[in-house]
Parts: structure tokens; C-alpha cells; sequence
């Protein structure tokens, strides 16, 4: 048996995150389209699901792509959007607004206001009552999360029996080529790490969901320029949030540097900028286990004899 998972930390505080994105919301649409096009595969992935969700959580919803597809999906659901940055929220509000006549088609058993709910807060500290979702969606947010089991045992808690989980987030394989371009001329970072594939689905696992699954895809992206990278990550709000960064303005000569080394990566089709998408899906147990401490202090699981059989049979 493995052990139990340690907090996985990353280097940024909260308040970064949430500063970054707020800044980025203005030029988040116009840029975000491999942020997009993932969140256009994790819905398509939901076809595939027998699910009639009444409650639904869009965790990290952004400018609200995620929120206007699940309402097409889900036109009886009401659906609330979570994220850290408030602009985010905003900005999300103001599509769904301009939205209405499309939502207005596919409106279910609740009013406007009550399918649509908008709410700043912190994912691993959610404001949500026990039981009270059936679905969680939530695409490319977590790699901003800093603790990782945290994460997902406050997803099990909000999530009714059940209940269904369904996440992308960003593997280690992400921007290896920017990586490694800054390695060259910098002994700083300057590029986001992302978590391993396999310790997001060890902190999947230590947190009792049921039949938990992660799979994998590489995304590459072309562009014209190293600069036009580095402008698209800061308008997006992905740029640089490591405490170990370079503090002072990169040099010009640097900078020049790093362009240079890049162009080791450089195709017929530009300079490749690759994402590697992790997707993650698991279901809430129907027959929750209980975690408790023995007298020497061990962790066990107990279960009643009922809720077994229960399992079993299901």
C-alpha cells in the first residue's frame, strides 16, 4: 500500500494568482484559446456521462466558457461559477448577460438568478454546504491550487453521494521548451512548474473517490515569435508566478539570449509552445467511508457491515 500523500505546495501565494488574473481579465478572451479549446474537451467529455445534475459547481470559471456550455447541457441545473479573481467573475457575469436570449431557450426549472450564481472565493476553503453539488467541473484551475489533498477532500465534502468530478489541469511536460530555452542563459525560474500526472492522481486516490481515472494528451501551439509567447502568457495571467523568479527587469541582452536559445525548438511552423492537458474524472462513493484515529494514533478506515454489502451489490 502506498503512503499517505503529503500537501503538494507550489511556489506562489494566492494573492499572486488572484492579482494576475484580475489583470489578465480585460485580454483573457482575446487570448486564452488553448485555455478554450481544453474546456471544449472536458464538455464533450460529459456527452459520454449519464448524468441529470441539478447542482453544479464551475470551479475556476474564468470568463465563463464552462458556464455557458454546461447551461446548454444542462438547461434544468443551476449553476454556480467559483473563482479567485473577481474581474474573472465579471467578466463571466457580463457573457452570461449578453447571453440571455440563448439561455432564456434552454431555461430549466429556475428563474434567471437562480441558475446563475457568481461566487469569489478559494477553492480549497469552499463556501458551500456538505452534499450540496452534483457535479464539479473544473478546467485548467487547479495547478493554481497550492495543496492538493486539501483540494480534493473539500471536493468530496461538497460533492453529494454520488456525485461527479470532472477536472483538466497541466502537466510537467507544460512549456518545456520555454524551460529550458531560460535554463540556458538564467539560473533563476522563470517559467510555472506544473505536478506530475501521477501525484495528482495519488492525491485523487487518498481522498476515497470511487473509480478515479487520469489520461493525458499533448496540445502544441505555433506562434511567429518567442516575444509573442511571453506576451500571450501575461494576457492570459499564466506568466511567471514562482517565488524563485527573477525579481529585477529581465536585461535586454538576457532576453536576447533566451530568444536565441529557443530557436533550437523552431519548426517550419514557428516556434512550438507544448501543453501537456491532464484530465481527471471520479465519482463522490454512494457509501462514504469514514476516516478515524485509533488510541496509537494510526489512521483506519471503518465502514458498517451495511454500507459493505451496499457496495458490493452496487
Amino acid at each position: 500500500m502506498t503512503e499517505p500523500l503529503t500537501p503538494i505546495t507550489t511556489p506562489f501565494t494566492k494573492e499572486q494568482v488572484k492579482d494576475s488574473f484580475n489583470k489578465a481579465a480585460e485580454t483573457y478572451d482575446g487570448i486564452a484559446v488553448l485555455q478554450q479549446e481544453v474546456c471544449g474537451r472536458l464538455l464533450e467529455r460529459l456527452d459520454y456521462i449519464k448524468l441529470e445534475p441539478k447542482m453544479i459547481l464551475d470551479l475556476g470559471a474564468g470568463t465563463g466558457q464552462g458556464m455557458l456550455g454546461l447551461a446548454e447541457q444542462y438547461p434544468e441545473a443551476c449553476i454556480i461559477a467559483l473563482d479567485i479573481a473577481e474581474q474573472m467573475l465579471s467578466k463571466s457575469r457580463e457573457k452570461i448577460s449578453k447571453n440571455s436570449g440563448f439561455l432564456d431557450k434552454v431555461k430549466g426549472l429556475f428563474s434567471s438568478e437562480q441558475r446563475h450564481q457568481f461566487v469569489c472565493a478559494d477553492a480549497e476553503e469552499l463556501p458551500f454546504a456538505d452534499a450540496s453539488m452534483d457535479l464539479i467541473f473544473s478546467s485548467l484551475t487547479i495547478q493554481w491550487c497550492l495543496d492538493l489533498p486539501t483540494l480534493f477532500n473539500e471536493f468530496r465534502r461538497v460533492l453529494k453521494p454520488g456525485g461527479l468530478l470532472m477536472f483538466t489541469t497541466l502537466g510537467t511536460e507544460t512549456l518545456h521548451e520555454l524551460r529550458s530555452s531560460w535554463a540556458e542563459v538564467s539560473g533563476k525560474t522563470h517559467v510555472n512548474e506544473f505536478t506530475d500526472m501521477h501525484k495528482i492522481g495519488d492525491a485523487l486516490y487518498h481522498s476515497q473517490v470511487e473509480n478515479p481515472v487520469m489520461d493525458s494528451e499533448t496540445i502544441v501551439i505555433n506562434y511567429q515569435s518567442v516575444k509573442q509567447i511571453l506576451v500571450e502568457l501575461k494576457g492570459i495571467g499564466a506568466h511567471n508566478q514562482n517565488r524563485g523568479r527573477e525579481k529585477a527587469l529581465t536585461g535586454k541582452k538576457r532576453l536576447q539570449s533566451m530568444y536565441q536559445a529557443y530557436e533550437q525548438f523552431r519548426t517550419e511552423d514557428g516556434f512550438p509552445v507544448t501543453y501537456e492537458v491532464l484530465y481527471g474524472h471520479a465519482w463522490n462513493p454512494k457509501t462514504p467511508m469514514q476516516n478515524t484515529c485509533s488510541t496509537d494514533g494510526n489512521k483506519q478506515t471503518s465502514i458498517s457491515l451495511s454500507q459493505l454489502k451496499s457496495s458490493l451489490n452496487s
